[in-house]
């Protein structure tokens, strides 16, 4: 193995963003959410499981910046699938009958990531990789 290639496989960033790359390549191949990006559709799913939630919680989970979860939320209440409520400075989230739609047009698809990406890496490999990028993430999260 080259110096080269020893760096670049030691290299945490690389090897995450050139897997983000695959799996986003997989993603928008395979979710089905019509002009969607695979993100809009996980705020989706968020809501879905979260009836009512509030912004700032939305942010909290999906661990994005407010003014991005503003402008998913613009877009989604646009196509009439998601509504919107103020309560005074909080901002609640609940999905419409379309977005219950479009949810479960994800679900399906969403099985259907799994199954191929773990036709190419083997099911255990896939849950326990999830599995570990899901815990250095919460580890990474809070120290910066």
């Amino acid at each position: 193995m080259t110096e080269e290639e020893q760096v670049l496989i030691h290299c945490l960033y690389f090897t995450a963003s050139r897997f983000a790359r695959n799996i986003t390549k997989l993603a928008e191949n395979t979710l089905d959410g019509g002009d969607l990006a695979p993100s809009y559709l996980y705020m989706i799913m968020i809501v879905k499981f979260n009836p009512d939630i509030t912004q700032k919680e939305l942010c909290t989970k999906l661990s994005i910046a407010p003014s991005t979860s503003t402008r998913f939320i613009d877009k989604l209440e646009k196509q009439k699938l998601v509504n919107r409520k103020a309560d005074g400075k909080q901002t609640f989230i609940s999905l419409t009958e379309e977005g219950e739609k479009v949810y479960d047009r994800f679900r399906a698809s969403l099985k259907e990531m799994f199954a191929r990406y773990s036709d190419v890496l083997g099911v255990d490999f896939s849950l326990d990789l999830s599995k570990k990028l899901h815990e250095a993430s919460n580890k990474l999260e809070k120290e910066l």
